[in-house]
């Protein structure tokens, strides 16, 4: 296979690609065709490991036909945005997004986010709260709350670190990811995501596009780089200073959705993030597992405008 070009996430359809300049780094954004007014809410969604802006195609169109002006953006160093070799600690993704908010023409926005793209929102609203008006964040818990539930939960703990610890190691973790035109993500995906799903023919596009997309040239270093600096940090005082400064409950409403069938992110931890948001609601949605938004995304989507409204 042939090594895939960035734009190859510029997928054809009813999308309208378009590129942002924010934080020092140009961003590859995404937005249904029949766009909402400019002045409509802003919606911003942010993906996960192992995926780009795709992960957000059930939800692009919704929100937009509700009113919304739904964003979906590769983040820092996936799909089409920019890949800086540095940058990946909580500090400089939360200025990331503060800059796409501004860039976009907004002074706020609601941020919605899957793992490590919900780490974001809670970063972001944390740090930035005067462009967040509230968070919605899929089998993401505060990053205190996956801190505390991994130091003491060993339910928890085995599922979060058994995959984790290898990629701290340089060139290795991205020879894994990498290999075999990306066949990791085949495990990745079939570990984490319910039976429903992976017995769909959305399952297996998703796959084959992302499996293609972690191939971009230095699209694998970028991503394990989130972990690398997660990991790491824990060690170091800039990672005591950051877990210090998110110790701040966020002042807006917060939405958090779980599959009920994620092996990967607990309930008790997703749901223990409320002591860091006093206006905590939490679902879960059955059938699904670690990819809600993907897997179930009628029932996310109405949880999302019900939410919202």
């Amino acid at each position: 296979m042939a090594v895939p070009d960035p734009s190859d996430v510029r997928l054809p359809g009813p999308w309208h690609h378009f590129d942002v300049r924010a934080n020092g780094l140009r961003f590859h954004a995404v937005e249904y065709v029949e766009r909402a007014a400019a002045d409509s809410p802003l919606v911003l969604m942010l993906h996960g490991f192992g995926e780009f802006w795709w992960s957000w195609r059930h939800q692009l169109r919704e929100l937009t036909e509700a009113g919304y002006r739904a964003v979906a953006v590769d983040l820092r160093g996936y799909g089409d945005s920019d890949k800086p070799p540095r940058g990946y600690d909580g500090w400089t993704l939360a200025g990331d997004t503060h800059g796409l908010i501004r860039s976009l023409g907004h002074t706020e926005a609601t941020l919605v986010g899957h793992a490590d793209g919900g780490l974001v929102c809670w970063g972001t609203a944390t740090l930035h709260p005067r462009v967040v008006s509230r968070i919605a964040v899929l089998a993401s818990p505060h990053p205190r709350a996956l801190r505390r539930a991994v130091l003491r939960d060993k339910t928890q703990r085995e599922a979060f670190l058994g995959g984790f610890l290898y990629k701290q190691l340089p060139r290795f973790g991205e020879r894994q990811l990498t290999r075999n035109d990306g066949a990791y993500l085949v495990d990745y995906f079939g570990d984490r995501a319910g039976a429903r799903w992976r017995e769909s023919a959305d399952f297996d596009e998703a796959l084959t596009l992302n499996r293609r997309a972690v191939q971009i040239p230095g699209a694998a270093h970028c991503s394990l780089e989130y972990q690398r600096w997660a990991y790491r940090s824990q060690f170091r005082p800039d990672g005591a200073h950051f877990m210090e400064l998110m110790a701040t409950s966020v002042g807006v409403p917060v939405l958090a959705v779980r599959g009920r069938d994620d092996t990967y992110i607990t309930e008790a931890t997703l749901t223990a993030s409320d002591r860091w948001a006093p206006e905590f609601d939490y679902w879960h949605v059955p059938g699904s597992g670690h990819f809600v938004h993907e897997e179930q995304p009628e029932r996310t989507n109405r949880l999302l405008l019900d939410w919202l409204g």
